[in-house]
C-alpha cells in the first residue's frame, strides 16, 4: 500500500488502451485505500493524477497536425478517464463493456 499522501504513480500510462486501463485500475485501488484510510491528500492526489492525464490526452487531440486515428484514440481515452473521475468504483465494469465496442 502506497504511503500516505504518496501514492506510488506521479504519471498515468497511457500510450495504448492497456496500459491506461492498468494505470486507472491501480490508481482506482490507491484511491480506494486513500479514502478507506481517510487520506484526503491520498485522495486528491490521485484526482490530480487522472485530471493531469485527461488534459494530456485531450491536448494530444487538439494538437494541430494530430493523425486522425491518434486523435480519436486521445478524445476515447480523455472519456475514460473522465468516467473514473466520476466514480472509479464503476472504471472497472464501464470499461469491460466498453471494450466490447471495439
Amino acid at each position: 500500500m502506497p504511503k500516505r499522501g504518496k501514492p506510488a504513480r506521479r504519471v498515468l500510462a497511457q500510450h495504448t488502451f492497456e496500459e491506461l486501463e492498468a494505470s486507472l485500475t491501480e490508481l482506482g485501488k490507491e484511491y480506494a485505500a486513500a479514502r478507506a484510510a481517510g487520506d484526503a491528500a491520498g485522495v486528491r492526489e490521485c484526482r490530480r493524477l487522472a485530471i493531469a492525464a485527461k488534459v494530456r490526452a485531450r491536448a494530444v487531440a487538439r494538437r494541430p497536425g494530430s493523425a486522425e486515428d491518434l486523435r480519436a484514440r486521445k478524445i476515447e481515452m480523455a472519456q475514460w478517464l473522465l468516467v473514473w473521475l466520476e466514480d472509479p468504483a464503476i472504471f472497472p465494469a464501464w470499461v469491460e463493456i466498453r471494450k466490447r465496442r471495439w
